[in-house]
């Protein structure tokens, strides 16, 4: 069964949880070490993807194409479904083939459409049956497949909750994480396709002019929240420490409220015993994936 405990690890003694946190969720927001310390094959089975390049030099997380999209394809849809969907079918309602071909290259660069892609795949089966995550489910796995969305993460996030988005921080962040590799031209276009990312996402609102707002996590986004934590390499009360947690705008003690709702519904299993936490997620991904969770754990380890 997969578990929040690495293989030949052993227990991992946490600290206990403090139910009355301090505000903020996160220190430091940075989804690049743990990516990076990743073997390739890892990186590759769960779906994170690194590098130089990002979808958001010419596109946001498109949440509605992604919706249309999943909402036409089958159960089990395979990556052939989804081409006939977008080119021939013209589920996303584009004028000219042209469009409908880039729009399925960069709805793949963003989400995979892969069933052997872990991550899509659980995507998948949460989309179903949990509707209110949609938009926070999609800017998890956009954030662990494009680099230059994460490079914005810890400017959005670190913005207090009614403050104004300073515009000048994304760039700052986007150029460090880029280096020469993009002009400004192209900075400020990454910039203003992010913001409208995490105006989809929930965590901004308005134009012009973005205002930081809190988003409402739930039990089925934190499971996936947690599970991208776990890909990631973390473990025990750690998991509810990640910038995938971060992303969710809650304290450690609501995360572990909506984690035992999760393990309610069948998403995980959460034990606590003193300092002792361990999560696993054997039941979830036995479901997404075909019995072949053993093979899941090797690739985790």
């Amino acid at each position: 069964m997969l578990t929040g405990v690495r293989p030949g690890e052993g227990s991992i003694d946490v600290p206990a949880i403090d139910p009355h946190p301090a505000a903020g969720v996160v220190g430091k927001v940075d989804f690049e070490p743990d990516l990076v310390a990743l073997r390739a094959d890892q990186a590759a089975f769960w779906g994170f993807r690194a590098g130089a390049r990002g979808t958001h030099t010419s596109r946001t997380i498109m949440l509605r194409e992604l919706s249309l999209l999943l909402e036409e394809a089958p159960s089990g849809a395979s990556r052939d479904d989804y081409t006939r969907l977008v080119i021939d079918e013209n589920c996303l309602g584009k004028r000219t083939a042209a469009t409908r071909k880039l729009s399925l290259q960069r709805l793949t660069e963003l989400y995979g459409l892969d069933r052997r892609m872990l991550l899509f795949r659980v995507l998948g089966e949460l989309w179903t049956h949990h509707e209110s995550t949609r938009p926070l489910l999609a800017l998890l796995l956009a954030l662990a497949r494009d680099p230059l969305l994460r490079a914005t993460a810890a400017a959005v996030l670190g913005c207090p909750c009614g403050g104004t988005l300073c515009r000048q921080s994304v760039t700052a962040a986007v150029s460090r994480a880029a280096g020469d590799r993009l002009n400004p031209d192209t900075v400020d276009k990454v910039v203003r396709n992010a913001a409208s990312s995490w105006t989809q996402s929930g965590h901004l609102r308005g134009t012009t002019s973005k205002v930081r707002q809190r988003v409402q996590a739930t039990p089925a986004v934190t499971a996936y929240a947690l599970l991208l934590g776990f890909a990631a390499g973390g473990a025990g009360q750690l998991l509810f420490e990640t910038p995938w947690c971060a992303v969710l705008d809650a304290e450690t003690g609501e995360l572990m409220e909506l984690a035992a709702a999760a393990r309610r519904i069948g998403l995980l299993d959460l034990k606590q015993s003193g300092a002792m936490i361990e999560v696993s997620f054997g039941a979830m991904l036995a479901r997404t994936s075909g019995g072949h969770v053993r093979g899941a754990y090797r690739q985790a380890g």
